[in-house]
């Protein structure tokens, strides 16, 4: 019998506390506002996008076994994640993460304490799941582990193996960026491409010339995300494309860049030709700003066609 295809997701499995205020917000001060408990963390929240976009996704991460991870296990699983991976670290708080909102969404502030991923996870955890990282169709991290358990997993996947990153702020560009070459897939933004090319960028000829020098160190494939602008895509074939939809209103706009990568994972596992791969992502980040929710509940294959026929410019 044929081998279903599969994502496994190596990254950050967070308890994520939000606060949204409802009027502009005055710094050293009590604001009022509305605070929500939620499961995230890049590689988790990407993970559960994907298992709502009906893939089959299993989770490599570090909970401690505290009220925190009890809650991010039963998250996942509510979700559809293959959560009977995840290494539980005694006497450990789990991964936190908060963030604040302000009036109209945007993230004023964040704060993550990920010190269980770096610490408390041992040595030889990411080894006993070589079977399972080796068989996986498409490999999904993120560099919040640190760059030691980063360069494990690069050496525990197969010659070829497409393993995709997301950089996930300027300061993991900077970890990721000396062996950025030895992932298939890179998804960053404008300020963490220029990182991992070791350039400013100032223009689109700039952003052109940061992919094609990230390429040159190995990478095969670039998805860089322009917010209002869209995409830019290349790949080490020469294939240069920018896409946009037309813009939705924004409720919540922390969630965006994980739903894009997970649509484009997605397209990935099921081959799909680059220009769909890129609609389905912005579809997906459109999905994901329409809802107060960092991952809108209703992310489905059939969701994503609707935005593509309201938006697609």
């Amino acid at each position: 019998m044929d081998k279903q295809p599969y994502i496994v997701g190596v990254g950050a499995a967070n308890a994520d506390l939000n606060g949204a205020s409802l009027a502009p917000i005055h710094l050293r001060d009590s604001n009022p506002g509305h605070i929500s408990l939620s499961a995230g963390g890049v590689t988790r929240n990407v993970c559960e996008n994907l298992a709502r976009l009906g893939a089959d996704v299993k989770l490599l991460s570090c909970v401690g076994d505290d009220t925190f991870g009890a809650f991010i296990r039963r998250s996942c699983e509510d979700a559809g994640i293959d959560a009977s991976h995840l290494y539980e670290a005694r006497d450990a708080s789990s991964s936190m993460y908060l963030s604040i909102l302000d009036a109209d969404g945007d993230m004023l502030v964040g704060m993550s304490d990920m010190r269980i991923v770096q610490q408390d996870m041992p040595e030889d955890y990411l080894p006993s799941k070589k079977a399972l990282i080796q068989g996986a169709d498409v490999v999904t991290c993120d560099p919040c582990m640190g760059e030691k358990t980063l360069l494990q997993l690069l050496d525990l996947c197969t010659p070829g193996q497409i393993i995709c990153v997301d950089p996930v702020s300027c300061a993991y560009a900077r970890v990721v960026a000396p062996f950025i070459g030895r992932f298939h897939t890179a998804k960053p933004n404008r300020m963490e491409l220029g990182i991992l090319a070791g350039m400013e960028i100032q223009s689109d000829s700039d952003l052109e010339r940061a992919g094609e020098a990230v390429l040159n160190k190995g990478l095969r494939r670039l998805f860089v995300s322009l917010g209002a602008e869209g995409c830019l895509y290349m790949d080490d074939t020469g294939t240069v494309l920018r896409r946009k939809l037309r813009p939705a209103k924004m409720v919540n706009a922390s969630g965006a860049g994980d739903s894009f990568a997970a649509a484009m994972l997605y397209a990935t596992l099921h081959g799909f030709g680059v220009e769909k791969t890129l609609d389905y992502a912005m579809a997906a980040g459109i999905a994901a700003v329409s809802h107060e929710r960092t991952i809108n509940p209703n992310m489905s294959i059939p969701l994503l066609e609707e935005i593509l026929l309201a938006h697609r410019i």
